[in-house]
């Protein structure tokens, strides 16, 4: 079984604009759930016509919202009218997407299996392409954290799927967390993850908050969890774990002001407090791969989810961006 098909966990036949099969759009679980969206919210198509939509970063200084479309090996950006315009072709087929402190995006590539950081002249410079003397697996996703370092995983996706990128035996004896240094100096951070992928911070960066998606490599035992990471002086604590699925696996995380989580899962965005409650969902009809918040205010979900992009109004903002 192909990685995106065991992270859709049950084939999704429907399309957006119709609801999703044998599911509300939204789905109450705590009363709280109702201090997040209101139950009148409705998504709305930005884009769909993606082949593997990710990496979602809210920067309007560079047009709107970043996407890059992994599969197509293409970045693009959805401005406030919705047009999508080109912003990377080819991008090596380039996933994760972050602002530094500085504002400049910074991108996990696939196809490269590096992490490069755009000039304001379009340059790229290269932050991380390897460890040890080695190459990395393929970068993943990356976060911002409150001293200015960048935090990417490198799971194993990008050498192993052929559409996400060039096939290679991993260079590396485990699937990291890695810290990159405002100075530059790349370090490994955990190798407790068997395949990391979405990563994110609590607002006061004293936790991580990483996706296990083992169970995503043709491994139905592997893990499909979301972890929390303590972090102390720069360094990891032992993780524990915030939510464990039973189909499919999580991929892309967002944090909200108050520390609430917000995770794409095969049958949409599940949204958790920090002790591991289990708020609500917003239902897709596709597999979410990305959540990311923005829009003028602040209170928009972005969520990509396969061949679309689509935004919610929520009550709530963003955790603020670090830096």
């Amino acid at each position: 079984m192909r990685r995106r098909d065991l992270l859709c966990g049950i084939a999704a036949t429907a399309t957006w604009g119709r609801p999703a099969l044998a599911a509300p759009i939204l789905r109450f679980d705590d009363p709280r759930f109702a201090e997040l969206v209101d139950p009148s919210a409705v998504t709305t198509i930005l884009y769909r016509e993606g082949r593997w939509c990710e990496g979602l970063c809210w920067a309007p200084h560079l047009g709107g919202l970043i996407v890059s479309d992994v599969r197509s090996n293409r970045m693009l950006v959805i401005g406030g009218d919705r047009e999508a315009k080109p912003f990377r072709d080819p991008s090596n087929n380039a996933n994760g997407n972050v602002l530094d402190a500085q504002g400049r995006l910074v991108t996990c590539e696939h196809r490269t299996r590096r992490v490069v950081r755009r000039e304001s002249d379009g340059s790229l410079t290269i932050l991380a392409d390897g460890f040890g003397g080695q190459p990395l697996n393929s970068p993943n996703d990356a976060a911002l954290a409150t001293d200015g370092a960048i935090w990417f995983t490198d799971p194993v996706f990008g050498i192993t799927m052929p559409e996400e990128g060039i096939q290679a035996v991993p260079a590396q004896s485990a699937r990291r967390v890695y810290r990159i240094d405002p100075a530059g100096e790349v370090q490994a951070m955990t190798d407790a993850v068997g395949q990391p992928n979405g990563i994110a911070f609590a607002p006061d960066g004293r936790h991580l908050y990483v996706t296990e998606t083992s169970a995503a490599l043709d491994n139905a035992e592997g893990g499909r969890a979301v972890l929390a990471f303590p972090v102390e002086e720069r360094r990891l604590g032992e993780p524990r774990t915030i939510a464990t699925l039973d189909v499919g696996a999580p991929d892309g995380l967002a944090v909200d002001e108050a520390g609430r989580i917000y995770a794409a899962c095969a049958d949409g965005v599940r949204i958790y407090l920090p002790d591991g409650t289990l708020l609500g969902r917003i239902a897709t009809a596709t597999p979410a791969s990305n959540v990311e918040f923005g829009g003028p205010d602040g209170k928009r979900l972005f969520i990509s989810a396969g061949t679309v992009v689509a935004a919610i109004d929520l009550k709530v903002r963003g955790a603020a961006k670090a830096g």
